[in-house]
Formats: structure tokens, C-alpha cells, sequence
């Protein structure tokens, strides 16, 4: 019999298709808030590898029930929760008051991960009679930042984390995804999709080279400084010539959020990334479309009314509000506190990557956050040894794009925490439409992949991690 404080097994029973995992659903509660954390939790019956695997969500999504089926399929006992609400819609922020439901924000922004760690472990001792002797973590995107949050507030959690593009610095992530929309409503230029393509076509054509490989990858996008001035009195086809407003607008979304004075406040997108997956607009004429999770944001979370249209905002609102995100959300969601000593002292280790296209979630804040833990942590070789961060050149939103995918980074993490085998590099792949397939070693952070220069480009074995090209 299982006893955890305000947990309630809602059902347990053998999963119908496929006998030989239990799965469970239970439910926890924080007095006297009212909410309620659904968590899933399904354990093999046989062939427990004795771990435990925590999964995450993705946007305003803690996580779903069929997120624990891919760690059971390996045969961890493996756990996903909702953080308190269903769907993904951030409307969970406000309660039926119009007020900010603090406890929900907080359930999803980390206890809800945390209870569903706690009564994962639990559920899985009370059917094999001991705890799981490893624990770890995997996830992208809401899930990264679920990952490093865990490292961060609860360290004792897991052993081994991977991260993947993770949403840190979430109060300023959901400001910055609507600053190029912004620009374009100040300048009443709503800049065309393919206007933005062609945009990061001309991108990487300028600095495709940069490496020595011509590849259709920026290898860096942070040596790329290609000037949108140049795209001025060209065509982009049936979007017509390129004019100085539209320069303007897609120099100011690679440049990243500014003050009103032109101070920093933010990284923008690199250059090489999709812009319309955030700058989107529909129609002829073109009109300006908000992205979506921001929209939830400004309405629920900022301005705390659901009837905000956020097509209204000036730049002087903008940054009102940019101050308001960060000063009211940062400590509880924030996710980029860089002091991992107590994470490390009970020997935990991230593995962490990020796609250097990421077209939703800037590698620069990535970059940003990794250099404060390297300075928190004692230095570049004393974090490498329990936490390493790699970027994947050419690559999306976890996944996608022109560069090589990553793939194997559980059982890389698992091997660095079991084995001690820490990884040098990550394997990544990608396969063409065609059969054709190019691999790469990706490199710890700030390394790069280096061409030999003998060989095919499409071989990893053909490159060696180097501080330069």
C-alpha cells in the first residue's frame, strides 16, 4: 500500500494493450489551494531495467499520458504529469476570480514535475519491493527547462538530465517571441512569409562558407553579421521588391529586443532560422499575426484580462511590459538560476543541446545562461564536469532543419552517470529525401566542428572539435 500526503490513486490497472506494464494514474493536492496535479505514471511487470525515467511537455503543456510510453517501451518505470492543467492553453494562469492563480503557476512552472518524480519513485518501490537505483530525465523545449528546473530546485530528483532546447528565461522567451510582430505594427509593415524565406536564404548564402563547407549549415551563427540592407531594390518573387521598412524589420528581429533608448534586452532569432515560424502574417494584404503562446501570455499572465488584443501594443507598451514579465515571473518560472553546486555535489549531470536554428526558442539564450553557470560553477573545466552543453549547427526546434539531429543522448547521459564515460562529442544524422546521409560530431560549447579538409563533408569522421575553423 502506497501513502503519500494529499495523493490519490485515481486507477491502476494492466495496460489493456499490452500485459506486461501497470499503468497508473493518481492525483496530488497542495491545501488549502484546490488544485490538482494529474500524474501518469506506467512501470513494466517484468524487465525493469531499475530506473526511473521523468518526461516533459511542450508551450504552456506539462506533459501527457502517452508521454510515458516511449521510457516503458525501455523498460524504466517512467512518469509524466500535467503540472494542474489540461491542454495548452496558458488560460490556467488566471483563476475564475480574473486573478492570478499563483498556486497553478507555480504547479506548472515546477512542483508539478517534482510530485510526479516523488510518486513515480514511490509507485515504482511499492510493486518491485526497492527504489529505482538511477533516475533521469529527458525532455525538450518546455521539457528542457522542466529538466534544468528540476537540477536547480529539487537536485536530489534525478541523476542524469537531458535537456533539450530548453525554454529558460521564460519570462523574456514569451516577450521576444512577439518583438518582431511588434516592429511590424509600429512600422505598419507587415512583412510577407516569402519576404522572411528569402531573407534567411540570403543568410545563409553569405555565410554558408564561413567553415570551409559549403553546406546549406551556418556552422556559427554567431560569426554570421549578414546586413538584410543588402535584400533593398531585389525581388522576392511574388512578394514584390524589398524596401528599407522590411530591411528594418527582419535587422531588428535577428538584432533582438531593445529599450526605446536602443539598449539591450534580449537576443533575437540567428540568422539561418525559419522567422515565420514567430513574425507570421495571413492574408492579402499581408496582417500581423501574434504567436500563439504569447498571446495566452500578455492576456492571462500580464495584462490579466482575456479580452486583450494584443495587436494593439506600441513599443512603449512593449517595453512596460517586458519590465512587468520579468519582475513578476522571473523567480517563479524564470528556470536560469546558474548555481548547479547542489545538483553537482550529489553527483548529477546535464547533458544539454540546442539547435543553432531553432526557430521558436533563441540558442543565444542557451549560450546566455550556460556562461553564467561556467562563471557561478568555477570555470569552463570544472562545470564540464558535471554538466555539458553542445549546440547542433543547421538544426530547429528540437529537430528539423538542414543540419544533423543529435540522437542517443539518454543512453550518453546514462553512460556518463553509470560508467563515468562523460561524452565528447554527440552523434548527430541526417538522412535526405533522396537516401543520402551526412553525419557530424557536435562539440561541447564553444568548440566547433572543423572540416579536415580531405574526405567527404557528409562523414563525421572527417571533422575534429577545434576552437576556430
Amino acid at each position: 500500500m502506497v501513502a503519500l500526503p494529499n495523493t490519490t490513486i485515481e486507477s491502476a490497472a494492466v495496460d489493456p494493450n499490452n500485459a506486461g506494464i501497470c499503468r497508473v494514474t493518481a492525483a496530488t493536492t497542495h491545501p488549502p489551494a484546490g488544485d490538482k496535479v494529474t500524474i501518469w505514471v506506467a512501470i513494466p511487470s517484468s524487465n525493469w531495467n531499475g530506473r526511473f525515467l521523468g518526461n516533459g511537455g511542450g508551450g504552456f503543456s506539462g506533459g501527457s499520458a502517452a508521454g510515458v510510453n516511449q521510457g516503458v517501451a525501455l523498460g524504466y518505470a517512467s512518469g509524466s504529469t500535467d503540472t494542474g492543467h489540461m491542454g495548452g492553453s496558458g488560460s490556467f494562469g488566471l483563476d475564475a476570480n480574473g486573478h492570478l492563480n499563483w498556486q497553478s503557476i507555480r504547479d506548472n512552472a515546477h512542483v508539478g514535475i517534482h510530485d510526479m518524480t516523488v510518486t513515480g519513485k514511490a509507485l515504482t518501490q511499492a510493486m518491485y519491493g526497492q527504489a529505482p537505483k538511477y533516475s533521469y530525465w529527458y525532455g525538450c523545449s518546455t521539457g528542457g527547462r522542466q529538466g534544468l528546473m528540476e537540477a536547480e530546485r529539487y537536485p536530489d530528483d534525478y541523476n542524469g538530465i537531458v535537456a533539450g532546447a530548453p525554454a529558460i528565461n521564460w519570462p523574456k522567451l514569451m516577450m521576444q517571441s512577439i518583438w518582431g510582430t511588434v516592429q511590424e505594427l509600429a512600422a505598419q509593415d507587415a512583412v510577407p512569409p516569402c519576404k522572411l524565406a528569402a531573407a534567411t536564404q540570403a543568410a545563409i548564402a553569405a555565410c554558408d562558407g564561413i567553415d570551409g563547407v559549403k553546406d546549406g549549415v551556418i556552422e556559427d551563427p554567431g560569426r554570421c553579421h549578414y546586413d538584410p540592407k543588402e535584400l533593398i531594390g531585389t525581388s522576392a518573387g511574388e512578394c514584390g521588391m524589398f524596401t528599407q521598412a522590411d530591411a528594418d524589420i527582419i535587422r531588428k528581429i535577428w538584432d533582438g529586443p531593445r529599450r526605446l533608448d536602443g539598449s539591450f534586452l534580449w537576443y533575437g532569432q540567428t540568422r539561418g532560422s525559419d522567422l515565420n515560424a514567430l513574425v507570421s502574417s495571413r492574408g492579402n494584404p499581408p496582417k500581423e499575426q501574434m504567436f500563439t503562446f504569447t498571446n495566452d501570455w500578455l492576456k492571462y499572465w500580464i495584462a490579466e484580462d482575456p479580452k486583450f488584443d494584443a495587436n494593439t501594443l506600441t513599443p512603449e507598451a512593449y517595453q512596460h511590459y517586458w519590465d512587468q514579465s520579468v519582475e513578476e515571473f522571473d523567480t517563479v518560472i524564470g528556470t536560469d538560476n546558474p548555481d548547479l553546486s547542489a545538483f553537482r555535489d550529489h553527483g548529477g549531470k546535464v547533458l544539454w543541446w540546442h539547435g543553432g536554428a531553432d526557430q521558436l526558442i533563441t540558442p543565444e539564450g542557451s549560450i546566455d545562461f550556460y556562461k553564467r553557470v561556467v562563471a557561478q560553477m568555477g570555470g569552463a573545466q570544472k562545470t564540464a564536469q558535471f554538466l555539458r552543453f553542445f549546440l547542433a549547427p543547421g538544426v530547429g526546434h528540437c529537430g528539423g532543419g538542414a543540419g544533423p539531429t543529435p540522437s542517443g543522448q539518454l543512453d550518453a547521459v546514462l553512460s556518463w552517470v553509470e560508467d563515468g564515460k562523460a561524452p565528447a562529442t554527440l552523434s548527430a544524422t541526417r538522412r535526405e529525401q533522396s537516401g543520402a546521409t551526412r553525419t557530424r560530431p557536435l562539440c561541447q560549447y564553444p568548440q566547433v566542428a572543423k572540416y579536415k579538409g580531405a574526405g567527404s563533408t557528409d562523414d563525421a569522421a572527417n571533422f575534429t572539435c577545434s576552437n576556430g575553423f
